[in-house]
């Protein structure tokens, strides 16, 4: 009688270990958290919100806790973004536009990068171009190529002021980039940039190093 208690037992467990590696199969194996690196790659890649509907937004607690408690700029762009859109979160624009801002503050580029192109474009906000140009000249000076490009096209648009650029050219002079589009945008823009400015101002902007 003992041995078939033993026996029930030991196959009940069978099925339950069965079950267990059946659900764990279905679910997949955790995920893991994304480290600064490659969450700014992604950002910069415009992958973030895609990557974290890809993962079935099993993220969500680990992404709020570092944007909420760390306070990781990268980790607040990235959380704002989710907001913003309702990316596995409920929307809430106004509140993804604070975690934005928050990025920004703490001098992430890419953060700074894309609110400027919001103001740009009117997403989310009222488009006001002026606006968005102090967060592209922000960027740019750290070194983010879209910025620098986005800053010189509202220049040539006679938006911000004629002061800029020096600044402007300088960035996309020492800017490099494996992207063939981009290259040639930069050198049309530098052109561009040429005719409004006197010869020696292009030559002192090309003689100074930027330094990221």
């Amino acid at each position: 009688m003992i041995k078939r208690h033993k026996l029930a037992a030991l196959v009940c467990m069978a099925l339950l270990g069965s079950v267990k590696t059946l659900h764990a199969q279905e679910v997949g194996a955790p995920i893991p958290i994304y480290s600064e690196d490659e969450l700014i790659g992604l950002i910069e890649e415009n992958r973030h919100l895609a990557r974290v509907k890809a993962d079935n937004c099993q993220l969500v607690e680990d992404i709020m806790a570092r944007a909420t408690r760390i306070n990781l700029p990268s980790y607040e762009f990235l959380y704002g973004d989710m907001l913003a859109w309702g990316v596995c979160v409920p929307q809430d624009v106004e509140l993804g536009l604070y975690y934005m801002e928050n990025a920004a503050h703490q001098g992430l580029p890419v953060a700074l990068e894309q609110l400027g192109r919001y103001y740009s474009r009117g997403t989310f906000v009222q488009q006001d171009k002026e606006r968005a140009i102090p967060y592209f000249r922000e960027a740019a000076s750290m070194g983010n190529i879209d910025a620098r490009i986005q800053l010189a096209e509202l220049l040539l648009r006679d938006y911000g002021s004629p002061l800029d650029y020096e600044d402007a050219y300088r960035w996309l002079y020492n800017s490099i980039t494996p992207d063939g589009r981009k290259h040639k945008r930069i050198s049309m823009l530098r052109r561009g940039l040429e005719q409004r400015m006197p010869e020696n101002i292009i030559a002192r902007a090309k003689r100074r190093s930027t330094f990221w």
